[in-house]
């Protein structure tokens, strides 16, 4: 499975940076995954591969457990799916699904480790594997 998320914004505080960075460590034995940050929201739908799955992270988006969230990735994966973009603080154009976090405001870094905590969640539900160490 090949994972992008896209945020959107100003520059991202270097603490939220280093944990993603380690998350990224972390999950790649389960997927690829791959942070890219954009300055402008314009930039968005340039980047995105117009075949991948389209995820937008919003506050009014479904919300899903992290039980759920191994689910979908489980069933994406069996379906086929092996592209998904997730995007944090920017509406794409067209998207497949809207999932939310939280229905609280958040910082796009804050939203964006969490996020990446979520997926390495899952993988960990979906392979039986402890989360903590």
């Amino acid at each position: 499975m090949k994972i992008s998320v896209y945020t959107v914004g100003d520059k991202m505080e270097k603490f939220y940076l280093e944990a993603i960075k380690e998350y990224e460590k972390r999950l790649s034995c389960y997927c690829s995954i791959k942070l890219i940050h954009l300055k402008k929201e314009r930039d968005l739908q340039k980047k995105l591969n117009p075949s991948s799955f389209v995820i937008a992270i919003t506050t009014s988006g479904k919300s899903i457990s992290s039980e759920e969230l191994a689910v979908k990735l489980d069933q994406d994966a069996l379906s086929g799916v092996s592209d998904i973009s997730i995007v944090v603080g920017a509406n794409p154009p067209e998207y497949n699904e809207t999932l939310t976090l939280s229905q609280m405001e958040m910082n796009f870094g804050l939203q964006t480790t969490v996020l990446f905590e979520q997926i390495y969640r899952a993988y960990r539900i979906i392979n039986n594997h402890p989360y903590h160490k």
